[in-house]
């Protein structure tokens, strides 16, 4: 039995993206915890494609939503 805290889901907003990357600006993404990646301004975020890789942090904005939001946001990834 593991006693880690909750790590809450975070979602960030695209607000710019490189030609060759697979986001879209001002579609919501949801960022995976990666301390590693966030010493280097870095998010590891659930892509178009739905993979995790690793994009500048400046490419997005962080987004709070209601709870019943962030549900209905995890349930349509």
């Amino acid at each position: 039995m593991t006693n880690q805290p909750h790590q809450a889901t975070r979602f960030v907003i695209c607000i710019n993206a490189d030609n060759d990357t697979l986001l879209t600006p001002r579609r919501i993404y949801q960022v995976l915890p990666d301390e590693q990646a966030a010493k280097s301004n870095y998010l590891r975020v659930i892509d178009d494609e739905g993979e995790d890789y690793l994009y500048p942090a400046s490419y997005f904005i962080f987004a709070e939503f209601a709870p019943a939001v962030e549900q209905a946001l995890l349930q349509a990834a």
